[in-house]
């Protein structure tokens, strides 16, 4: 016992020993080298800390203050994860909204007599209401490649905060400067073409989230004669797509993707199309999300194409059902077949024998390569097309707007409900997302803003006749 405890206190001075030299060591460090270390150590946060104080300080004019706040920005940038982390810490606890004083300015506006008093109490309140941290941030844009810096930074910000509500008011605050500063008025509408410089084509591949582009022959098919792809710029942000869209023009609604993007498809003669088909379209960065521009960047292309091409009569996507798998497997695995009509039930039962729930079947079915086969293509058609009308016409987040993401996006700017597409995706990504299947939202020029109008208000869904009768 007593060579145990005399081990075990040689250990713990060793430790301490340790402890002191490595905090000695950091405290050199920063008297040398004036440097963070990326992780942001507890030495290091009284520093930063004073880094972030001195960029509020007016001494040397704002020049000065600016200058001071690129330092900083350069020091976020040198840091690893965990080092970000606790640098947003401290910007958002310890420069967050001064209560005490806004208090005292809001009873400064209340008691205020005279006119001209009462003015400047509500420049003052107003003044007041801005936190410290949004100073710094709009600071930021000092930087080279500002904007682009404090897009990235919400980007890594947006992860942290759903975990962190600390967070959430200094993303509040973000997000309102990004929204002023990325108005859709101060966006340029630019078509992408092959042309176009090899680090925006870059990018372009880059950020393509629906349908993979796989290799540069891949992007040269998507940007041919009967092709087109528009994007969102920013004056500030010149190689930086915001957003993107795709674009086919063709001869009615097509209603299969991969036969859209096959290369060896011939180049169709613009002068025969009558039809846009967006069938891509791709927010290209993370720290814009929640601030809206695809329903600006259709409208804008629907009017650039209906000015530079006349025999182009009509709009429509060719879109994903995201999140159709995503809500009917776990209806599926409850196991219960009320959800069929007795012969879409006798359909799923004679794909395969044994077992007594047809939902639990189907489940299996899903998982399996079931596409292939024309045979249990043929009997799956009318329950799985049935079901994603139920899931896009009834299912809702909340009281009026669509489960399906892609469906509220376009519902909500105007588009009408046209098509399910039976097998339009068969990659296996469509097969994962949404069984296959995708969908025509159709933009009717003369019945958008009714559409939009009825949907916001009251979340009715505009659909095609046929698409209404799968629901009955």
């Amino acid at each position: 016992m007593e060579i145990t405890s005399i081990a075990s206190v040689r250990r713990k001075t060793v430790v301490n020993l340790l402890r002191t030299w490595r905090e000695l060591t950091e405290s050199a460090r920063l008297k040398v080298t004036g440097k963070i270390s990326p992780s942001v150590t507890k030495e290091d946060v009284e520093f930063l800390r004073e880094q972030m104080r001195e960029c509020l300080n007016s001494k040397g004019g704002e020049v000065s203050a600016r200058a001071r706040t690129v330092e900083l920005g350069k020091t976020y940038l040198g840091l690893n994860d965990t080092g970000k982390a606790r640098f947003l810490r401290v910007l958002a606890e310890d420069f967050d909204l001064d209560e005490e004083n806004l208090k005292q300015k809001i009873e400064a506006w209340h008691t205020a007599k005279k006119e001209d008093e009462k003015t400047r109490a509500e420049h003052e309140m107003r003044d007041a209401i801005e936190t410290p941290r949004s100073v710094i941030l709009r600071q930021f844009n000092s930087l080279p490649n500002g904007f682009k810096f404090l897009v990235d930074l919400r980007s890594d910000l947006l992860a942290m905060a759903s975990k962190e509500p600390a967070l959430k008011g200094l993303e509040y605050d973000l997000k309102q400067l990004l929204t002023s500063w990325f108005d859709v008025g101060l966006l340029d509408l630019v078509e992408i073409t092959w042309n176009s410089p090899a680090s925006l084509l870059e990018k372009l591949i880059t950020y393509e989230a629906v349908h993979k582009i796989v290799s540069w022959d891949d992007l040269k098919n998507r940007l041919d004669a009967d092709r087109r792809v528009f994007a969102f710029l920013h004056n500030k942000m010149p190689n930086e797509p915001l957003i993107f869209v795709h674009v086919a023009l063709v001869k009615g609604l097509s209603d299969n993707v991969q036969e859209l993007l096959d290369q060896a498809s011939p180049v169709m003669d613009i002068e025969d199309a009558d039809t846009a088909i967006f069938y891509s379209i791709s927010n290209a960065q993370k720290g814009l999300v929640g601030i809206s521009f695809g329903n600006f960047l259709i409208k804008r292309v629907v009017d650039k194409i209906t000015r530079e091409m006349q025999q182009i009569k009509h709009f429509s996507t060719l879109s994903p059902i995201p999140g159709f798998r995503a809500w009917l497997d776990p209806v599926l695995a409850k196991g219960d077949d009320a959800i069929f009509t007795p012969q879409e039930l006798r359909e799923v039962k004679s794909i395969k024998a044994g077992g007594s729930s047809g939902a639990l079947l189907l489940k299996e079915i899903l998982d399996s390569t079931w596409h292939t086969d024309p045979k249990q293509t043929d009997k799956l058609k009318t329950v799985l097309v049935r079901l994603c009308a139920e899931y896009l016409m009834k299912e809702k987040k909340g009281k009026k707007a669509a489960l399906d993401p892609v469906a509220h996006f376009h519902l909500t700017n105007g588009a009408r409900l046209e098509r399910i597409n039976w097998l339009g995706d068969t990659s296996g990504k469509g097969l994962k997302q949404s069984a296959g299947l995708m969908v025509n939202y159709y933009y009717d020029l003369a019945d958008i803003d009714q559409n939009h109008e009825k949907y916001a208000t009251s979340g009715t869904i505009a659909a095609s006749r046929a698409v209404k009768l799968l629901t009955k």
